[in-house]
């Protein structure tokens, strides 16, 4: 691979740039380990934006470049935090509005399903976004997450799903025969949760006719034995699943919880996968509570915003070097660019504290090391810490879960 490399940088630079000396060593010296140490705060901790994350650093004076060479893929965690950042900010949404419009919490690890996959540039994009996501979620079909998650962080099942029908087994009955289409998934699926997109050809139609009429005493005798979730896939959010649930509820019936909201009966939900993002799940929940529907009849299925619609500054993720040393001296590294004081980075030897309750960056070596949150993860190859899924998601829980899962054992 040195070899490669260095045939590689000449070409492309059209000269000798490549350190293959240096490489050589750290291949002879460290047997092909990389001499460096890493320092980061706990997975699944949840620290404001513009503290340091992590810290990397030679641990070998002869090859203090080493650090330069994995910036870009470092910096790249970007991707992962962001989702996870997202996916838990969304469960905070849809935990207040179930907190005020339902009688528990108990769905919420499924109200928001990661329908990402198809949506993303790559396999590993999906695996790692996916299982970003799933630090807050249990549904989800992107398979990638599910198997990184199984190889990379101890955990046998990550995410759950249910069978659900897509367009191509509704469309190819044809339109003539669209509820012979739905009556085939009731069928094959007599018992358990199965989901049936609903808006091939007329949403409305299907919920007021096939699903309402044609369809009914078959879906409330299944709903002995399992659950039935309808799919509207387009039009404006909000509307679409306000109209839905007046027309279903006129169909089946509503009960009234003990918060005073409008549920449809137990075997019947909704499930809303199309445009939706942080912003317009807080839309469809608030209107829904105002036309006095619990948050209950309804999940939400994301895509292309949950895994796709980030990039490095949506949180101004960087990686700078901040410190160096020069003939034996500890010098502070910094950028601080007239144009743009946004850029300024961080000086000198980094520390993460925690102080009067506040996470706070304290820059120029002035930190106190014994109440440093940075853990050492890596060093010269070696894994040090190796958190499961399990441990981060217990970090990333939000607090409304916290305080109601206290009272329920309290």
């Amino acid at each position: 691979m040195i070899v490669e490399a260095a045939d590689v940088y000449k070409l492309h630079f059209g000269q000798t740039i490549f350190n293959e000396d240096g490489w050589r060593y750290i291949l002879e010296t460290y047997k092909g380990h990389i001499p460096l140490r890493i320092k980061a705060v706990p997975e699944g901790s949840i620290i404001p934006v513009k503290n340091v994350m992590f810290s990397v650093e030679s641990t070998d004076p002869k090859v203090p470049w080493l650090v330069t060479y994995f910036e870009t893929l470092f910096v790249q965690v970007w991707y992962p935090m962001t989702v996870a950042t997202s996916s838990r900010a969304q469960k905070e949404v849809i935990a207040r509005y179930l907190g005020e419009t339902a009688d528990n919490i108990d769905s919420l690890p499924f109200k928001l399903h990661d329908f990402g996959f198809r949506g993303v540039s790559s396999v590993e994009t999906a695996g790692i976004g996916g299982c970003a996501h799933l630090t807050s979620f249990l549904g989800s079909d992107t398979v990638a997450a599910i198997t990184l998650a199984r190889k990379y962080y101890n955990c046998p099942m990550a995410a759950y799903s249910i069978p659900a029908s897509e367009h191509s087994t509704i469309i190819t009955w044809g339109k003539n025969d669209e509820v012979e289409a739905y009556r085939n998934i009731l069928t094959q699926f007599p018992t358990g949760l199965v989901a049936c997109v609903s808006d091939s050809f007329d949403i409305f139609n299907a919920c007021e006719n096939h699903w309402g009429e044609e369809l009914r005493d078959a879906v409330i005798a299944r709903g002995r034995d399992g659950i039935l979730v309808v799919r509207p896939d387009s039009g404006d959010p909000v509307t679409v699943v306000l109209k839905v649930l007046e027309i279903l509820g006129a169909k089946y019936g509503t009960v009234t919880n003990s918060k005073g909201y409008k549920q449809l009966p137990p075997y019947l939900r909704v499930i809303q996968g199309d445009g939706i993002s942080h912003e317009t799940i807080g839309d469809v929940l608030e209107a829904m509570k105002v036309a006095n529907w619990s948050a209950e009849n309804v999940a939400f299925g994301e895509g292309g915003s949950l895994l796709q619609k980030v990039h490095r500054d949506t949180q101004k993720c960087a990686f700078k070097v901040s410190s160096a040393e020069v003939a034996g001296v500890l010098v502070n590294v910094y950028k601080e660019p007239i144009t743009d004081k946004g850029k300024i980075s961080k000086k000198g030897r980094l520390t993460l504290e925690l102080q009067n309750g506040q996470y706070v960056t304290v820059q120029e070596g002035q930190g106190d090391a014994s109440k440093d949150i940075l853990q050492t993860v890596f060093e010269d190859g070696r894994l040090l810490i190796d958190h499961s899924l399990d441990e981060i998601r217990a970090r990333a829980e939000i607090d409304l879960v916290k305080e109601y899962k206290q009272r329920k054992t309290s």
